[in-house]
């Protein structure tokens, strides 16, 4: 059986930015290793994971491209779903995150903006889809 079970952000700080994503997106702490370099919030049944920028450099022995708040964000997007799209991206810049695109409505009726983390990771903040 495969599983798709957890995504990995690369970031400076592991407490910092699971931090962000758990005041912002009330996410809950799952794990964090005793040096502070891995850890996981709980999002249901996939996890939202970071391990610092070392441990990471320590598994690819070629490394990584490596972004930051403000640079062109890398092609993918982590996304939330709210019935406050407003409330959620005033709370996420208010927690240090940066505004990429303002919201707007989709011509089938979702509201969709997009933030940059602390780490400069892409998220899309939109009300469901029903």
């Amino acid at each position: 059986m495969i599983q798709f079970k957890y995504t990995i952000l690369y970031v400076d700080s592991v407490e910092k930015s699971m931090d962000f994503y758990a005041q912002v997106f009330g996410l809950n702490v799952k794990f964090i290793t005793p040096e502070h370099d891995y850890g996981e919030l709980s999002t249901g049944e996939v996890r939202l994971a970071f391990t610092s920028k070392e441990l990471a450099n320590q598994n690819l022995s070629r490394g990584f491209k490596s972004g930051k708040i403000g640079d062109l964000p890398f092609g993918i997007e982590l996304g939330f779903t709210t019935d406050n799209v407003e409330q959620l991206i005033e709370a996420a810049i208010s927690q240090g995150a940066q505004l990429v695109e303002k919201i707007q409505e989709k011509p089938w009726g979702q509201k969709v903006a997009y933030i940059q983390d602390l780490d400069g990771f892409l998220i899309e903040v939109c009300t469901p889809l029903d």
